[in-house]
């Protein structure tokens, strides 16, 4: 920034600032700003020197459980969290823990957690008393293995009638601690009721009791019971027979046993997840997707909550439920492209794929988005037809009318054109058609009428319908079927490019016949007002390059050559500015060929 000073102000406004002169709420923030830098900086000097210690404790499994996690038991990063130094004994610790959270010392039993083979997180293994009266940084080494930086432990908490802490019970070889939760399949909910230390030898039977007792059930109501065992890379819950014992059920600390009343015999037509397995596979695989209707793709237009295992004939048939479709057969998806944001070019094909999952993956990457058309045919029909979207040019009206022809994929270029003639009106009636491909204003090929239509691609190229005008039908032996377009040069990198525009068209010219006589033709075929077509060049161009022509010059001569690679490489060129479609024709002005309005008829 460049400021002017008087020069008889430059020893007030350049001098020395001491403190004072800075506003007292600017060095307060000044002051705190640099507090913070220095706090930061002394705590990543420091930080080899502590470690972290997240704490778990049963009020954080009953806030987790069912509301931010159905598997396993806690989220880490919501639980208590202390900086401790390393070198600090784990007794002083635990004086810490009894002053945040009011534990007596002497009341608390802190828990090591293990991940499991299955990937599974669970407490394992209280703390011995020789590993309590280590330092910090010792304990974390034993479990560095598993939790890195972080020492993760889970505090068991025993309360008296009176709900304040008691002593823990003595913990022998045969007791296993299991952490319970509780499924109610009518309001699909689970939740996390508590943890009970049950004997190695001992039977669910024995405990169901307690069970009924922590759920808030009557003594006597029966319940089952399933051991939720893991959730990746799918769901593994399985019944729990209650007449084996735990050791014989392969149960041991920290195992999760999942349980509800059990269900009535309709439960299965009553409910929509009618037991925890059920529940748990609905969890892991329930995905919210976004329908988007095709012609749409920047909107959301409802979304659905599905399930990733969902087949290709639940998911129509689910969006069709939410359109009021009756035939969900007529529903079309298409799948989303992550990286251009897109739909993909290909739509999803009638029972193309298995599962919603593989509608929604793309490369590595999973979306959230389908998109959606309502076909007015069932889309297994629609897939053994070919879809065709054809310009008709009429041979006397000055407009393009856009065509959807649809027919089966062995039809014929033939056909094609039948099905047009009865769609579209002609000159007379015993016109003939002919199918052309254009692209970049040129054409580039006349289909033959027995050429098959399933791989002719209109994605890229524009396929043009046209009459056979009379003077084709009867070329004389020296007649010439020349390619007319119109260009434009373009200077760009002291390069000179031609640049084609407009409608291209086909034109006969005659042996010996001049470029005054062709101009006519072109003129009438254009219906171009004298002043400007008097402005246009007419070039002969091949490969790009123009030689321009002069009214005497004899046309036919020009295109004798056969050494080009095809017939669009060699053209007449007419040049003028290209007014498409700025200028504002009155009534009784013809608009150019190159200028015709367009109507889509589907």
């Amino acid at each position: 920034m460049l400021v002017y000073i008087r020069e008889s102000d430059k020893e007030k406004i350049v001098c020395n600032v001491d403190e004072k002169d800075i506003a007292e709420h600017v060095r307060t923030r000044l002051k705190k700003e640099q507090e913070e830098k220095e706090d930061k900086r002394r705590y990543k000097a420091q930080a080899h020197l502590y470690t972290i210690i997240k704490v778990a404790r049963d009020e954080d499994l009953s806030e987790q459980i069912g509301r931010d996690i159905y598997f396993d038991l806690v989220d880490h990063d919501k639980v208590r969290s202390f900086r401790i130094q390393k070198q600090m004994p784990f007794n002083v610790f635990k004086e810490e823990v009894s002053k945040e959270l009011g534990i007596p010392v002497q009341f608390q039993r802190y828990w090591i957690w293990a991940k499991r083979q299955n990937h599974t997180y669970r407490p394992n293994r209280p703390l011995t008393p020789l590993e309590e009266s280590q330092s910090v940084g010792q304990l974390r080494e034993v479990a560095s293995k598993i939790h890195n930086a972080e020492l993760k432990l889970f505090l068991e908490i025993e309360l008296g009638l009176d709900l304040r802490p008691i002593a823990p019970p003595e913990k022998t070889k045969e007791d296993i601690l299991l952490f319970f939760k509780l499924y109610d399949p009518a309001k699909e909910e689970i939740r996390y009721v508590g943890r009970l230390f049950v004997k190695s030898a001992g039977k669910p039977i024995e405990n169901l009791s307690k069970l009924n007792e922590m759920a808030g059930f009557s003594p006597d109501d029966e319940i089952e019971l399933f051991e939720e065992i893991k959730f990746e890379p799918c769901v593994m819950c399985e019944h729990l027979d209650k007449r084996t014992s735990f050791r014989l059920s392969q149960i041991e600390d920290g195992d999760i046993i999942c349980f509800q009343k059990s269900p009535p015999v309709d439960s299965e037509e009553q409910y929509r997840y009618p037991d925890v397995p059920s529940f748990l596979e609905y969890v892991q695989n329930r995905q919210i997707v976004r329908f988007r209707s095709l012609e749409r793709p920047k909107e959301d237009d409802f979304c659905l909550e599905l399930s990733k295992i969902n087949t290709y004939d639940e998911v129509v048939e689910r969006v069709a439920q939410q359109l009021g479709l009756d035939d969900p057969s007529k529903i079309r998806l298409t799948s989303h492209n992550c990286y251009s944001q897109q739909p993909k070019p290909q739509s999803v094909k009638y029972r193309g794929v298995e599962h919603l999952s593989d509608m929604l993956i793309h490369y590595n990457q999973t979306s959230d988005i389908l998109y959606y058309e309502v076909l007015d045919i069932p889309l297994p029909e629609l897939q053994g037809l070919k879809n065709l979207k054809v310009a008709f040019h009429h041979a006397t009206k000055d407009e393009v009318v856009i065509h959807n022809i649809r027919l089966p994929k062995q039809s014929t270029v033939g056909d094609v054109i039948n099905e047009l003639k009865t769609k579209v009106e002609l000159s007379r009636p015993d016109a003939e058609l002919r199918l052309l491909e254009v692209f970049y204003h040129k054409i580039y090929k006349i289909f033959p009428p027995t050429e098959k239509i399933e791989n002719i691609n209109d994605q890229y190229w524009t396929l043009r319908a046209e009459e056979i005008p009379e003077e084709e039908k009867s070329l004389g032996p020296h007649d010439r079927l020349i390619h007319v377009y119109h260009f434009t040069k373009d200077t760009a990198q002291n390069q000179m490019q031609v640049q084609n525009f407009g409608e291209p068209f086909f034109l006969v010219i005659h042996e010996g016949e001049t470029l005054a006589e062709i101009k006519v033709r072109i003129q009438k075929k254009l219906h171009v007002p004298d002043e400007e077509f008097s402005k246009w060049k007419f070039a002969f161009l091949s490969l790009g390059r123009p030689e321009y022509l002069q009214d005497s010059d004899i046309v036919s001569s020009r295109f004798q050559r056969r050494d080009v690679y095809g017939a669009w490489e060699q053209y007449l060129g007419l040049e003028h500015a290209d007014t498409t479609p700025k200028r504002a024709y009155t009534a009784n002005q013809n608009r150019h060929a190159f200028e015709k309005p367009v109507k889509i008829y589907n």
